[in-house]
């Protein structure tokens, strides 16, 4: 079968169970898919199995026999997981990931540090997380969020970009994808003023946010041009694919919130990472880890 597509299953975990691993294994060629060949990798603080297969019986039915045999054993080693990587992700191809930044890339919400210097950061919070599980229009919880910042000196910009904190292996993930020759993107419902000097130091290939409006050195509690909602991540995939040559089939996006929705959509490979329910039901795979760097695990680099 010389032109069977070639699928890669990706198990992960802080711990793989030989009965998770026979599971799946066992689910894969049940339904006539080839192994190929089998190769094992670690990180720090988890492990990965990935299973390269032959099969022809498509994508869909690959995830559903996947995610039916993993969910049948029992979880005793901190939750294993398994994705399916499409073919065109195993290709020798320049590829592009985009990343949301808070809750993703970094560990904090933004907006939130910011607020505490208003004394409003449990308020502001409160709507951030009903944002992300999409029960609010962002771009209106943005701007209400964001009416909580006026009168706040311009300053507490770079205290709060001093307290950022990248997620776990998020700088190993973005050095192994760069170094290897693919873009690395960020697109933010933040803000341009807190993510512009982490762009430029972990030499971001594009990055994407929101303008907090300043005037005379004091925030007006005003963003400043067109949110980035859920409509310009996707937009954003779209560009910068566009910009660096990159297919669409060479694309992917990991994110948390209801605003990353359509971004994770939008690409060959959808991650929702320690995401919304809601989120982790749309993506094509889900990350419950915190080590970031398991993304690398899904592409060929």
């Amino acid at each position: 079968m010389p032109n069977t597509p070639e699928y890669s299953v990706v198990s992960y975990g802080r711990d793989l169970s030989d009965a998770y691993l026979g599971s799946v294994q066992a689910a894969v060629t049940g339904i006539g898919a080839r192994i190929l060949e089998l190769e094992n990798a670690a990180g720090d603080g988890y492990t990965v199995s990935k299973l390269f297969v032959a099969y022809d019986g498509g994508t869909a039915r690959l995830r559903r026999t996947v995610a039916a045999a993993a969910a049948a054993v029992p979880q005793k080693n901190g939750g294993e997981q398994t994705a399916v990587v499409p073919p065109s992700l195993l290709e020798e191809a320049r590829k592009l990931l985009v990343m949301d930044v808070d809750s993703t890339l970094i560990r904090q919400e933004v907006i939130e540090l910011l607020a505490a210097h208003a004394g409003r950061e449990a308020e502001v919070a409160a709507v951030t997380e009903a944002a992300m599980r999409g029960e609010l229009d962002f771009a209106a919880s943005l701007h209400a969020r964001v009416k909580n910042l006026a009168g706040l000196p311009a300053s507490v910009i770079d205290e709060v970009g001093t307290r950022i904190e990248l997620s776990a292996g998020a700088e190993v993930l973005v050095k192994e994808f760069l170094a290897a020759g693919h873009g690395v993107a960020v697109v933010s419902g933040g803000f341009s003023q807190v993510l512009d000097p982490l762009a430029a130091r972990l030499q971001l290939t594009f990055a994407r946010a929101n303008m907090l409006d300043i005037k005379d050195g004091v925030l007006t509690g005003a963003v400043a041009g067109e949110v980035v909602d859920r409509a310009v991540k996707a937009r954003s995939l779209a560009e910068w694919a566009g910009e660096l040559g990159v297919s669409p089939e060479h694309t992917i996006a990991v994110g948390d919130g209801a605003n990353d929705l359509d971004m994770l959509a939008a690409a060959a490979l959808g991650v929702a990472f320690n995401a919304q329910p809601a989120v982790q039901a749309a993506a094509d795979a889900v990350l419950n880890l915190p080590n970031l760097d398991v993304v690398q695990h899904f592409v060929k680099l």
